[in-house]
């Protein structure tokens, strides 16, 4: 069986093709600029990368080009489409409607909308990829797989938010996490490694890049995450402003005569690490200049992240009474050896001993604590797409 896995932005087309008997990725590639004449895609397939200048002025242009790659004869994985069995396709926000993966039909389209207000740049993307596969692939059968969903066993004590109750019955808001798909991967992967059921293991996962969020996975399930009603809350990310005093952003929305929309911008797209340091939203160059001495703004930021990352660490080994295991991904969590060194310095009160030889890699499966810290440390890469494949196989065999 080979599935296509698709993740739609609003101008951008993420995609893998993946060989189910042998979790192979067979040609993987990001369309962007979708809707300007500069479009391009980057195809990866056969060993060989390739960049294409492709206008494309919607999602439908887009994947019916990205097809159109699968059976180059230069670069060809499949004789004809009708070798992809099914798509599955990252979503982001479900709402309450949608606690689980789920086969895509009329009905999960008209949920989705319902829940725009909750993911106002995310699930209309979304939205726009399944109608464009709809054109392109008729009768192909596709399974959603949401960001929310591994976070719909958070107990409502904890999910709730402290304001009028009215607003939850309402508006639907509450706590709803995301990265939820990286989050359950990793921890799953870690039982596989020890060879134990995660079910009897207390795990906080570190999902850290351009968006970042921790969770406590206890009995195999998130019981509390950083993220909430949106992405932008919890830790101080890139961009994003994470936690702050809500009563600042109405301070700045009068002093600025700031409409909402302004303010959201603000928050998701103008704060974070980048707003602290002055630099270009990047972490890289954000770390990078914080080992200058003369750059207090680019070291404030960074130990705004790691402390923050730290805190909630903290946090969740109370909220499941201890943990046995912390592991870091993402492009940040994978590959920032110092990001992870400081974070477990910080835990050493509660027995974490970083093993500072061991830490020193990117990007590897890896015990990265002493063999006599109280609680184990890991980096193991996330692999968010070979999930969204495997529930979408499981769902069109049911």
């Amino acid at each position: 069986m080979k599935i296509l896995v698709l993740n739609c932005g609003s101008s951008s087309l993420k995609y893998q093709l993946i060989d189910m008997e042998t979790d192979e990725v067979i040609a993987s590639g990001k369309y962007e600029r979708i809707g300007e004449k500069e479009a391009f895609i980057t195809h990866k397939a056969c060993g060989k990368k390739v960049t294409i200048e492709h206008t494309a002025m919607d999602h439908t242009e887009a994947i019916d080009f990205t097809l159109k790659q699968l059976v180059n004869p230069e670069y060809k994985v499949v004789e004809s489409l009708d070798e992809i069995n099914a798509i599955g396709h990252r979503l982001a926000h479900g709402g309450e409607k949608i606690s689980e993966s789920t086969i895509i039909d009329d009905h999960v389209i008209e949920l989705l909308k319902e829940c725009t207000d909750l993911a106002p740049l995310h699930n209309p993307a979304g939205i726009m990829g399944i109608e464009a596969c709809k054109k392109v692939m008729p009768g192909k059968p596709m399974a959603g797989v949401f960001d929310t969903a591994f976070h719909q066993t958070i107990s409502k004590d904890k999910y709730l938010y402290s304001i009028p109750y009215e607003y939850y019955e309402k508006y639907g808001i509450r706590k709803y996490g995301f990265h939820g798909t990286s989050h359950m991967y990793v921890s799953n992967r870690l039982g596989d490694i020890l060879n134990k059921d995660i079910k009897d293991l207390k795990i906080v996962t570190c999902h850290l890049g351009q968006g970042s969020s921790v969770c406590a996975i206890k009995g195999g399930k998130s019981i509390d995450t950083s993220m909430g009603l949106t992405p932008v809350a919890g830790l101080p990310m890139v961009t994003r402003s994470g936690d702050v005093d809500p009563c600042v952003v109405t301070f700045i929305m009068k002093k600025e005569n700031m409409t909402p929309e302004e303010a959201d911008n603000m928050l998701n797209k103008k704060s974070g690490l980048t707003a602290v340091s002055g630099m270009v939203p990047d972490f890289r160059e954000i770390e990078l200049a914080s080992y200058d001495e003369n750059n207090e703004r680019a070291q404030i930021a960074i130990k705004q992240f790691t402390y923050s990352i730290a805190s909630y660490v903290a946090k969740y080994a109370v909220a499941m009474g201890g943990i046995d295991y912390i592991i870091f991904t993402g492009g940040v969590g994978e590959n920032q050896i110092n990001i992870r060194k400081s974070i477990c310095e910080q835990l050493a009160f509660m027995g974490v001993n970083i093993d500072v030889n061991a830490n020193d890699m990117r990007g590897e499966e890896k015990m990265i604590s002493t063999s006599d810290s109280k609680v184990k440390v890991y980096v193991i890469p996330t692999n968010e797409e070979l999930v969204i494949a495997k529930e979408t196989e499981r769902l069109i065999e049911k």
